[in-house]
């Protein structure tokens, strides 16, 4: 079994075997697709190299994992290392489409609408004891 097949098990990706993980498999899926999701990093070592991608815009990172367990990518958009929204999603192509819109411009409150699997995490506003 290659590393690539034992990081992502197989039964659970085996889509991204192939391509060689969940970056160049994501990569592919834009491209396919026409989606502008820029460009497409993965960690250089470990297993995450095969399960973890990030997409860098001026917006902040769109950084996807996959879930153990079950088949699902986990999405976080994060600006200034803050986590604005996160969901899962069952299918590449969503993840892909988040991350075009997200490139894009869309609002965190269009997005949201628009993928209704994505949340838009609560701000608390700090206070200062007195």
């Amino acid at each position: 079994m290659s590393d690539v097949s034992a990081a992502l098990g197989v039964r659970l990706y085996p889509d991204l075997v192939e391509p060689g993980g969940l970056a160049p498999a994501l990569a592919q899926t834009a491209t396919a697709h026409q989606l502008d999701v820029g460009q497409v990093t993965a960690p250089e070592q470990g297993r995450s190299r095969f399960t973890c991608a990030e997409l860098t815009s001026k917006r902040g990172v769109v950084c996807v994992s996959l879930g153990a367990q079950a088949r699902y990518f986990m999405i976080d958009l994060r600006v200034d290392g803050e986590v604005e929204a996160r969901g899962d999603a069952t299918d590449l192509l969503q993840v892909a489409q988040v991350a075009d819109a997200w490139r894009a411009g869309t609002t965190l409150a269009d997005l949201t609408a628009r993928f209704p699997f994505m949340e838009q995490m609560k701000r608390h506003p700090v206070t200062q004891a007195g």
